[in-house]
């Protein structure tokens, strides 16, 4: 399973996605967007949104800190 968060250092959404991913054992790639600017521009084009946090499990994308969506993707 390959998992990517966007994020910034600053958003609280956005620690408290990579807590819950750590909670649940799922590692993740950390992309920080803020000093990153390829990475922010991924994002966008994935996710059409500048704001964080955006998580792509697998593929798929999830906008803001989901848990309903983040758990119905890792247990697949």
């Amino acid at each position: 399973m390959e998992v990517k968060v966007y994020s910034t250092p600053t958003c609280p959404y956005c620690k408290k996605a990579k807590e819950y991913l750590s909670s649940k054992g799922t590692s993740y790639q950390d992309i920080d967007v803020s000093s990153n600017k390829t990475a922010a521009d991924e994002m966008v084009k994935l996710s059409g949104q500048m704001s964080v946090p955006v998580i792509t499990i697998d593929g798929n994308i999830i906008k803001g800190f989901d848990k309903e969506k983040i758990d119905s993707l890792i247990k697949k």
